[in-house]
């Protein structure tokens, strides 16, 4: 494990990067032409980044984007 020391800026510039990547891999898995197996790397990519992102943000936050188990 590795700890960071971010300041108040650093950490909402963490937030908005990972924010907007959530967004594109959610974007990116709502299309069902791409290969299984892709998807499958793309949805290992989406959990990481969402821990990562739960570590900044309110619950309340995170809870839009929460995916439901029906999608995977």
């Amino acid at each position: 494990m590795m700890g960071f020391l971010f300041s108040a800026r650093e950490c909402s510039e963490i937030k908005y990067l990972i924010r907007k990547e959530l967004e594109e891999v959610l974007f990116d898995l709502g299309d069902y032409r791409i290969d299984e197996m892709v998807r499958k790397a793309m949805e290992e990519r989406y959990h990481i980044l969402f821990r990562m992102y739960a570590r900044f943000v309110s619950p309340k936050e995170l809870t839009k984007y929460i995916r439901n188990k029906k999608y995977k």
